[in-house]
């Protein structure tokens, strides 16, 4: 048996949701069950009454707005809990076409994916501003050179995760789930791919993307978190020979002039010489302490893996 269940993170999308619901499906070729759960992120309108007016079968509910990325993992917890073994997750606003959830699983049950990410049609997004797109495909491209993987679309939400690869997903950041979640299974070599989806019409305004520059600022800022904690030698090592190149060439060019027999001290480029090596050098150890404490990490991960398993099977033994 194959049980797949739609998550939907909602957050005051009463207007949307049953939208959205109408659109999904109850039977799928190739899965025996599938359920529909539903994220309430603190929502102060009747969210929670249209979820159960269209017959959602989990509903997973927060005391208050903890933003999309709890929301997601919430809802990735209680679909495992429930014994997914295929997880779908679309937004309530009906921007994804439910139409395509076969197509994006299909990866998944033929053995070839353990995530797959639906990419849209960006250019032809009539709602997209020229800038937006523009940004959507230089964000992916940088999502593509931290993660190494080759994800078109990487702010898409659309997207298929199968049970063992949701075990080992973890989001530290609070602002979205999308960039993170795709660095992660890079890092962590867990099979991902992308499938072409398509786009509904335009329903409301996108929440997470309110203004170009603090969506710029809040996806580079995920991605240096996220490189930083899986790859902290790398980083800092080039972050660390940016000063040291500095501050010897610097060094190169008193020592020059001082064999080149100058009456000039030149003490202030001296100073500003060793400095710099001094920082460089400074953030060189911080790449190796950092390093080892990357291997506590994955220590800790792997604990949390199988703490993880535990509550599964443990939860599926109560059910069954």
């Amino acid at each position: 048996m194959t049980k797949l269940i739609i998550q939907i993170p909602c957050y005051n999308e009463a207007e949307t949701l049953g939208t959205t619901l109408s659109a999904l499906p109850r039977e799928i070729p190739g899965i025996s069950c599938v359920e529909w759960l539903v994220i309430d992120d603190g929502s102060t309108d009747k969210t929670l009454a249209v979820a159960k007016e269209f017959g959602v079968d989990r509903i997973v509910r927060l005391n208050h707005n903890q933003g999309l990325a709890k929301a997601f993992m919430a809802g990735i917890e209680a679909c495992l809990i429930a014994g997914a073994d295929i997880i779908v997750n679309t937004d309530a606003d009906n921007q994804y076409c439910a139409d395509d959830i076969p197509k994006l699983i299909a990866p998944i049950l033929l053995g070839r994916a353990e995530i797959v990410i639906g990419t849209r049609p960006i250019y032809k997004i009539k709602h997209f501003s020229p800038t937006k797109k523009v940004l959507q495909k230089l964000g992916s491209w940088v999502v593509r050179l931290a993660s190494n993987t080759d994800i078109p679309d990487a702010p898409s939400g659309f997207r298929a995760i199968s049970r063992e690869a949701a075990m080992q997903l973890n989001v530290f950041n609070e602002y979205t789930y999308t960039l993170e979640t795709i660095i992660q299974a890079g890092q962590k070599g867990i099979p991902i791919t992308a499938v072409p989806i398509r786009t509904n019409k335009y329903l409301r305004p996108s929440r997470l993307v309110k203004n170009i520059p603090t969506y710029i600022q809040r996806s580079l800022f995920t991605i240096l978190r996220i490189f930083m904690t899986y790859h902290p030698l790398k980083f800092f090592t080039i972050l660390g020979s940016i000063p040291f190149s500095l501050g010897t060439l610097l060094g190169i060019r008193w020592l020059i002039f001082f064999l080149d027999g100058t009456t000039r001290t030149r003490i202030p480029s001296l100073i500003l010489a060793a400095i710099l090596i001094i920082t460089g050098v400074q953030l060189w150890l911080f790449g190796l302490v950092a390093d080892l404490l990357a291997v506590n990490r994955k220590v800790l991960e792997e604990i949390q893996l199988r703490l993880r398993r535990a509550d599964i099977e443990g939860s599926r033994e109560k059910e069954s």
